[in-house]
């Protein structure tokens, strides 16, 4: 299938030039991580999670839900391949907090072919908002926080570097997939006690000036240096967020209980 442009476009509230570039690619990446949320929200409710073309466009720009990387990535790669874009999937392994990665495929980003080629990723949660261009050095800046790609070896990685030190964020190779290539990690990321996605929930998107995250029952704002935290603690609060924060409504029939049960 193809995706609906004109329904996508809307759904992310973009009404720029349409004409393959560099400039193009930005404006679509950004108003994508402002309007879209990175999200699980269907692990703890019980909902399976397919890399199914048709069911992800029924999700995220029919219902306006978000979703986590293969899904965001993975429609957001339809979307700019019928814009006229030469676009790949990456697969990536996240930095664990022990240092190590992740394995292969735990994580999706595209490779955009422009005069350059670029990096696009709106699938990370908080990460970069700008397209890094895909050298050794290529950067991108946002909120203090610098994002750049450096080669390792044979493989790359994303780098970021704040107040708090350079760290990688994940590292992959120059390799092009497809969407069913990832379908085991996606299985593995909802079913799993290992994956931080069925022990954790959150629902999070950028904004121009910080960040807004609803996770765990509790909500995070921030903006420039400043943050604002506060918990919730019944369902009426957790749907009410949702809804004013994040564009998303739950049918009223929708039991979100676990949310509010969820560590």
């Amino acid at each position: 299938m193809t995706v609906d442009v004109e329904a996508y476009l809307r759904r992310i509230e973009y009404d720029g030039p349409r004409q393959p570039s560099a400039a193009c690619l930005r404006a679509l990446h950004r108003q994508h991580l402002f309007t879209v949320p990175f999200e699980n929200l269907d692990i703890p409710l019980g909902n399976p999670i397919r890399l199914d073309l048709e069911q992800l466009c029924d999700k995220i720009v029919g219902r306006r839900r978000g979703g986590f990387c293969y899904e965001l990535n993975g429609l957001f790669c339809e979307l700019l391949k019928a814009l006229g874009f030469h676009v790949g999937m990456l697969a990536a392994g996240v930095r664990r907090d022990d240092g190590g990665f992740g394995p292969e495929f735990d994580h999706m980003l595209l490779k955009v072919e422009l005069e350059e080629p670029w990096l696009a990723d709106v699938g990370f949660g908080d990460s970069f908002v700008d397209p890094i261009p895909f050298r050794a050095g290529g950067a991108s800046e946002v909120n203090g926080r610098r994002y750049s790609v450096m080669p390792a070896g044979d493989e790359w990685q994303l780098l970021r570097e704040d107040e708090k030190g350079r760290l990688p964020q994940y590292r992959f190779r120059d390799v092009p997939r497809q969407l069913s290539d990832y379908a085991g990690m996606c299985r593995f990321h909802q079913t799993s006690p290992e994956s931080h996605f069925t022990t954790s929930w959150t629902c999070s998107k950028a904004t121009p000036d910080g960040r807004i995250t609803l996770a765990n029952m509790r909500l995070i704002v921030t903006r420039g240096g400043s943050r604002e935290e506060r918990p919730l603690t019944t369902e009426a609060e957790v749907r009410q967020c949702l809804r004013e924060h994040f564009g998303i409504e739950f049918p009223e029939s929708a039991d979100l209980s676990d949310l509010v049960l969820s560590p």
